[in-house]
């Protein structure tokens, strides 16, 4: 073995320490909200078209996935990349929820959201929304986890398998886009996550 050789492995795994810690980081600057946004006018649908060619390497052979993208949907003001990391959280939230396969749908809608249903959903404002729903056919949660998946560093993964901070971080740029979350789950069917943001006003 010559002298490059031995050092590679070291190297790598100080590159992947590296990597590994920067996205910690950027999971806590999340979480706390603290996290620059570059925000824009954006279609939501154009950024997961964009994102989708990445998702069958994330999710691997077993799953499979199903989008169904509302036409005409209204632009919202938000950082492609952190919508691309609630896309792929949640996407990698539902595959280990679906260890055996399964699938997973993503798709988008526009809704209106009335004052009564705001005062009665936590979080949730009236207007126009646009929302972006995450599906899966997975293990599913009873009540006691569904009331703490958004708790930083709560898992219900193997020790070593996962951070805990993977919802929490897409609690915090939802947050950070002044938007909101509504989760349904089942235990044995699945879960389904639904994320709304505000639509932009048309200027005249």
């Amino acid at each position: 073995m010559n002298g490059d050789e031995s050092l590679g492995k070291p190297a790598r795994q100080i590159t992947d320490s590296a990597r590994r810690a920067a996205a910690l980081t950027r999971q806590l600057l999340a979480f706390s909200r603290k996290q620059v946004i570059q925000a824009r006018a954006l279609n939501l649908n154009t950024v997961l078209q964009n994102f989708a060619s990445m998702l069958p390497r994330l999710l691997g052979e077993h799953i499979k996935i199903q989008s169904d993208y509302a036409p005409d949907l209204p632009a919202i003001e938000a950082d492609t990349g952190m919508l691309e990391q609630i896309v792929m959280n949640l996407a990698v939230n539902a595959r280990d929820a679906m260890t055996t396969g399964g699938q997973i749908s993503i798709a988008t809608s526009t809704q209106f959201v009335t004052e009564d249903y705001a005062r009665t959903h936590v979080d949730a404002q009236s207007g126009r929304m646009v929302c972006l729903a995450v599906t899966d056919t997975g293990c599913g949660m009873d009540g006691k986890t569904l009331g703490r998946i958004f708790e930083p560093f709560f898992s219900t993964k193997e020790v070593g398998k996962g951070t805990g901070l993977g919802l929490a971080t897409v609690y915090g740029i939802v947050k950070q886009h002044r938007g909101w979350i509504e989760v349904t789950s089942e235990v044995g069917v699945g879960t389904t996550f639904k994320i709304y943001f505000p639509a932009m006003v048309k200027s005249r």
